[in-house]
């Protein structure tokens, strides 16, 4: 099936990650045009060094989720509004609930809800004035079934996945839609070091008895930007193989 996208431009926040570099790949064979952010020079380089074959068919920006000046120059220098959204940004905290400490706590709760819903703020903004957007949040099977220690991650991940579905809920009638992914494992970045940890422990649990490849997850998140999946909105998708289904 051909997809059709109503629009060309899409911004991809946390676009040095594997799976937004695997996406960005499939955007550009599909006729768009990402716009990839990094938070460091390193994270730069990957973007360039994973996309060296595209070359001028994407561009870049700065913007760190925990420097809030940052959210001020995101796509001024170019005045060309998104059309869509791709969001993978996450910061990673492991510790149980009762052992956390306080200025951890609200540094990872305000970098990873507070700051992207200032960003959902200015993006719905911008997408409003061409009367048409569509975002996807990249969520995570554990916002449903956290292990031990992913209590902070897990419930940062239920208030993002909040913020998604009300943008839909308040902007559908304006143009403006949203979808949430929860993928389960998959064999990228932190994904497969943890699976090679313990395989039995991770895939094991998998009806489908295998971990998720990347670039399954990225022809996915292209078809729900795609014009074939406009009647999903304000709605969170399973993405794991049925890790969830079940107990």
């Amino acid at each position: 099936m051909k997809l059709e996208f109503s629009g060309t431009r899409a911004l991809v926040l946390g676009g040095s990650c594997d799976l937004a570099l695997c996406l960005a790949g499939c955007m550009i064979k599909a006729g768009l045009f990402p716009v990839l952010t990094y938070r460091s020079q390193k994270g730069q380089d990957r973007i360039s060094d994973g996309l060296k074959a595209f070359c001028g068919a994407y561009s870049t920006c700065y913007l760190d989720f925990s420097d809030r000046d940052s959210i001020g120059p995101l796509l001024q220098e170019d005045p060309v509004i998104p059309d869509f959204m791709v969001d993978f940004v996450q910061g990673d905290i492991e510790c149980l609930i009762a052992s956390g400490e306080s200025d951890d706590i609200n540094r990872y709760f305000s970098q990873n809800v507070s700051f992207r819903a200032e960003i959902l703020k200015k993006v719905a903004r911008m997408m409003l004035g061409q009367k048409r957007g569509r975002l996807v949040y990249i969520s995570s099977s554990a916002a449903l079934r956290p292990n031990p220690g992913q209590g902070f991650y897990s419930a940062a991940k239920l208030a993002s996945e909040a913020l998604y579905r009300n943008l839909g809920l308040e902007l559908a009638g304006r143009g403006i839609t949203t979808v949430t992914l929860r993928p389960g494992y998959i064999d990228e970045g932190r994904g497969r070091q943890f699976i090679r940890k313990d395989h039995d422990a991770s895939i094991g649990k998998v009806p489908i008895k295998r971990a998720l490849t990347a670039r399954e997850v990225a022809e996915t998140i292209l078809f729900y930007l795609s014009d074939s999946a406009r009647g999903f909105n304000a709605t969170e998708i399973s993405l794991d193989g049925g890790l969830t289904a079940g107990k």
